[in-house]
């Protein structure tokens, strides 16, 4: 495993503590030795199943909806995420059998948080143009809906923002990101900073102002 600054990573688990004891997320572990997708697709198909009360088809024919959605690169990543959001927000109108009345589909429950499946994992390598790693991911019933990028306090949150920044490249691992609502970055000086897809610096909002005081 490549050297991961002690103080950043002591920061990371610190987060990591916060989201499962605090909201009660799953933790998924360390993913450094996988390659990961920004959809898990039995975890989604879990929650579908169960929780959601779809037929074991149409939760599959949901999947594979949204998984040629976020994987459509043809107009770029920004269109790709909003069809994905779409998705999300209205649902995805599926035909279980032919000549039946198409049913939708709900990827999260939005009325009801409870039931959704939260989780958080950390070192999540993703094989694109180039392999990344970002530091902690968070997934709502398996689809990757929030990166989060960590610096020690000596290194300026910039330098996180900036790593988002370029990871949602072609050359990079712009697939991934075709799923995530939010991109965050922050240190324990500087706090946390947070932004929509390809959002420039000057425009993230400031969330929490001192990470190691505020969790």
């Amino acid at each position: 495993m490549p050297h991961i600054d002690q103080i950043e990573k002591a920061t990371q688990k610190r987060v990591i503590k916060f989201f499962v004891d605090k909201l009660h997320y799953t933790y998924l572990g360390d993913l450094h030795d996988s390659e990961n997708s920004n959809i898990m697709q039995e975890r989604l198909y879990s929650y579908l199943t169960g929780k959601g009360g779809y037929s074991g088809k149409v939760a599959r024919r949901a999947i594979d909806e949204l998984v040629r959605t976020s994987g459509n690169l043809q107009h770029g990543l920004y269109d790709a995420n909003k069809e994905v959001y779409r998705l999300l927000k209205y649902g995805a109108k599926i035909v279980e059998e032919a000549g039946e009345a198409p049913k939708t589909v709900f990827f999260i429950d939005f009325s009801d948080a409870s039931k959704n499946d939260f989780a958080i994992a950390e070192e999540v390598t993703v094989v694109g143009e180039n392999v990344k790693r970002p530091d902690l991911v968070i997934y709502v019933n398996g689809i990757a809906l929030a990166v989060i990028e960590l610096k020690r306090s000596s290194t300026s949150v910039s330098e996180g923002i900036r790593q988002n920044l370029t990871n949602q490249k072609a050359n990079f691992i712009e697939k991934f990101f075709s799923t995530m609502q939010f991109c965050m970055a922050g240190n324990d000086s500087e706090g946390l900073r947070y932004g929509t897809l390809r959002t420039p610096e000057k425009h993230l909002t400031l969330t929490i102002s001192n990470i190691e005081r505020d969790l």
